[in-house]
């Protein structure tokens, strides 16, 4: 039973339903019917119940070039769904300019996802967060008379009308909504709107129910949901956030709606000056494990691949490089072990789905901090166990069912029969990787650079009595623009003490300001703030005392003369000279070029920035993103040394690299590197559980699906290649991580042997956990639970890391060479002393 009503608000039309059990059903453009719906307990498409493993891409933050193939391992991971946002200020940067081509065409993205046999959420907003540039509204917004976002607002939602609707009639007319045929099932309007309902008071508790109605009424044919929200109107589903949505959330708001979590987030993402962080893959496992224990039909890893903020996307502080730490790295790289362990876990929970929807759910304590929930329909013969321990010290040994089981700190097995252990949260059955970042030598081989410097404005035209605000000013269409004003100072007003000096005082809301006093670089701050420039200006130490010349008359000019001209172009560049890079750091607001071929091979390309400050850079007239160099951590490095350069913007030769450095450097030390993640390990000990590839269900009966199962070390090489090294084995009490393993107090004198001869020259192999292999008839730890670390590596990488020795070796004699003629050169100033009028002297 559907009730329709129908409300008119400022001149838009909105239809609400009233809807216990949501379905629609079309006949498809294959002429067979469609339909998406849902109840207490799942989505249920085309009829059937689904598990929905999901992972957020967006397709923006990488290329077309390589869509099939995150897909591809998205799908290859145990993922049957890919969710993204629609970024609105891409699409429309001006009024009434829409732009899909390139990377921005999302129509393509999502007939990609429909290739390749996967579903699609589609995460309309407006506004997105998604650490994007202002949220995803375009900086036009902002000039609507009496406009206010995310509220009752007539002007905010009258443009918010028409931009959904347009992108709801594009994905109509190509037949991408499940319904049609396409592979939409969900969508998403407005996004964690109750972090800031309460600012709007009514109007936010209005405009709720207005977005939800409104999204209604436009008949896509599936759910539409609104995540972290309280209140959704009718039908819509109030889905989850976080990090451990299976603890936090309270539930939807109707008990007809399914347990949905739209982001689980799979790292941090990471602004300037941030030290290194992750979120392992044990605790993502943990949490979706206990997810779908209670009740939970759907996760969504929030990112599954992050990507490459290109251009100026980021937001503030925002790095380049976007949600790296995800199951598929900034490249597009398998991170592992998360990739593997999260892909065993959905394989695992996949066992268990028959139970998990048709079995009447249960929980028993076993201990003070142990406890098993499971589903079991007794007639059908299915069961299947969640044995939890939430101690995050200590593992404990429980008994379920008149068996023993043994549970590490704060971990989740997985018993699809409720018998047999096929997955726990905290061991990690799959293999490991390491990044590598290896100079290429195709491309450094030629790599020269020139420069050209911005002019120095020193008086613009006065234009306003006070600094305009920074936005307004660039209308978001660069990061730089030009603040001028001009003082008269006699003599008398300076100092004559050399402990007192004049001091620019700057309130800014920027991120970063250079000031130049007399075309000469005072200063360089760094402001902590959003975003908006100058607000008040003082000079300090002057004997007449503070002198504020915020309201001294000011000339602006928006970008700098080398954006302006395009100077990142082959055309632009044209319109300057350049010169060779001198000795020494250039001056401040410097342009570099220089022309590289295409790496070899078919790896992932980066630009190491190690030597600069901060700017900008472009390849072939495309802007890959900005990098700070001199932002610091805590650790004292720079939070993103490496910048991704997609392999689509290359060409074989002379590909024009150019670079906007905002302080002064020199790009001597700048290298074009190949990534890789082909140093493979693995850490896996006695007490794991087999591999989940184990075993399988057939008709309806869980079995073995090999003779002999038990635990083993699993290594696979990349591209099928063969492995000629191993760089570390150890049986016994190793620790560290892949890339770093350290043998510990125990190790079996037989370890590397032992692993050689299992893996060398094959392109994979399993190591069986056993200690009679191990150990024979001398075993120095007999009574330990032992682990086995192994790390290997193919022809490449050897060649690789060989040839990386070698130049770090060149490099270091290059620098000793460099400081003895430093040092030579300065005794060489020195000149020896004589007397003056019975003085002894020694000048320099």
């Amino acid at each position: 039973m559907i009730s329709v009503t129908r409300y008119n608000y400022y001149g838009l039309l909105v239809t609400a339903f009233v809807i216990s059990l949501l379905s629609s059903s079309v006949f498809a453009h294959d002429g067979k019917t469609r339909e998406v719906s849902y109840d207490g307990r799942s989505l249920i498409i085309n009829g059937k119940r689904e598990l929905l493993f999901s992972g957020s891409i967006h397709y923006p933050r990488s290329t077309p070039d390589m869509w099939p193939e995150l897909i591809t391992k998205a799908k290859q991971g145990g993922l049957n769904v890919i969710q993204t946002y629609v970024f609105w200020n891409i699409h429309e940067p001006v009024k009434g300019e829409y732009h899909f081509e390139g990377r921005f065409d999302v129509v393509k993205f999502m007939k990609i996802i429909q290739e390749k046999g996967m579903y699609a959420t589609l995460r309309l907003g407006p506004f997105i967060q998604a650490e994007w540039n202002h949220g995803g509204l375009p900086y036009w917004l902002r000039e609507i008379p009496n406009i206010i976002f995310r509220s009752y607002n007539e002007p905010f939602m009258n443009e918010m009308v028409k931009f959904i609707t347009m992108i709801i009639d594009k994905m109509k007319e190509e037949k991408l909504f499940y319904p049609q045929g396409g592979p939409i099932v969900l969508a998403q309007i407005e996004n964690e709107y109750n972090t800031v309902q309460l600012a709007y008071r009514e109007l936010g508790d209005k405009y709720v129910q207005w977005a939800g109605n409104f999204a209604l009424g436009l008949n896509v044919g599936v759910p539409w949901v609104m995540c972290k929200q309280k209140n959704p109107p009718g039908p819509v589903i109030n889905s989850c956030n976080g990090r451990h949505c299976g603890d936090t959330f309270v539930g939807p708001d109707k008990p007809n709606k399914p347990y949905l979590w739209t982001e689980n987030w799979t790292a941090q993402f990471r602004v300037f000056g941030d030290p290194p962080a992750q979120r392992s893959a044990e605790d993502a496992a943990f949490s979706v494990a206990r997810w779908f224990s209670k009740n939970g039909s759907l996760v969504n890893y929030y990112m599954y691949h992050g990507g490459t903020n290109l251009d100026r996307t980021a937001a503030s502080f925002v790095t380049t490089r976007y949600y790296d730490e995800a199951p598929l790295d900034e490249f597009g790289l398998q991170r592992q072990p998360k990739y593997g362990h999260l892909k065993d876990l959905h394989r695992a929970l996949g066992l268990c789905k028959k139970a998990l929807f048709w079995g009447s759910p249960g929980v028993e304590k076993l201990g003070k901090d142990q406890e098993v929930r499971f589903y079991e329909q007794p007639a059908e013969k299915l069961c299947a166990a969640f044995l939890t321990n939430n101690d995050t010290r200590e593992g404990s040994f429980v008994k379920f069912r008149g068996k023993e089981f043994y549970l590490p700190p704060r971990s989740i097995s997985v018993l699809p029969d409720c018998k047999t252990v096929v997955f726990n949260s905290m061991q990690v059955v799959s293999q490991h990787n390491s990044r590598n970042f290896l100079r290429s030598n195709e491309a450094n081989k030629n790599l020269k650079w020139e420069m050209t410097s911005e002019t120095i404005l020193t008086q613009l035209k006065m234009d306003s009595k006070v600094p305009k605000e920074l936005y307004s000013l660039t209308k978001d269409t660069t990061d730089y623009a030009w603040y001028t004003t001009v003082m008269i100072l006699n003599p008398r007003d300076l100092s004559m003490r050399k402990d007192i000096l004049p001091v620019l005082r700057v309130a800014s809301l920027g991120h970063a300001m250079l000031a130049f006093v007399n075309g000469q670089l005072d200063s360089g701050a760094y402001m902590e703030h959003r975003f908006a420039g100058p607000r008040g200006v003082e000079i300090l130490g002057l004997n007449t005392g503070t002198l504020d010349v915020s309201s001294n008359g000011w000339g602006h000019q928006v970008g700098l003369t080398g954006q302006n001209e395009k100077w990142y172009t082959e055309e632009g560049l044209k319109k300057v000279t350049w010169k060779e890079v001198p000795q020494g750091k250039g001056p401040p607001l410097t342009w570099y070029k220089a022309y590289f071929d295409a790496p070899e091979g078919c790896k992932p390309v980066a630009i190491s920035m190690i030597g600069m400050v901060k700017g900008m850079i472009w390849i072939n007239g495309q802007c890959i993103g900005r990098y700070w160099m001199s932002y610091l951590s805590p650790l004292g490095q720079p939070t993103q040394p490496e910048y991704h350069i997609p392999r689509s913007y290359l060409k074989p030769k002379n590909n024009l690299v150019v670079i906007m450095e905002e302080e002064p450097s020199n790009p001597e030390r700048i290298e074009i590197v190949l990534v890789d993640r082909d140093t493979i390990c693995s850490f896996i000990g006695e007490s794991h559980p087999p591999h989940v590839k184990s075993w399988a269900r057939q008709d309806n009966k869980f079995i073995p699906v090999l003779d002999d199962v038990k635990p083993a070390a699993h290594l696979k090489c990349p591209a099928d290649r063969k492995i000629v090294a191993v760089e570390f084995a150890s049986f016994g009490d190793p620790y560290g991580a892949c890339g770093g393993f350290i043998a510990g107090n125990c190790t079996s004198a037989n370890s590397k042997q032992v692993v050689e001869q299992h893996c060398m020259g094959k392109a994979s192999c399993d190591v069986p956990i056993e200690r009679e292999l191990f150990d024979k008839n001398n075993d120095p730890c007999p009574d330990i639970r032992k682990t086995l670390a192994v790390q290997v590596s193919d022809a490449d990488t050897v060649a690789g890391k060989k040839k990386g020795k070698e130049r770090k070796k060149k490099e270091r004699k290059k620098e000793r060479k460099k400081k003895k003629k430093k040092k030579k050169k300065k005794r060489g100033r020195r000149r020896r002393g004589g007397c003056v009028g019975g003085v002894e002297v020694g000048r320099w």
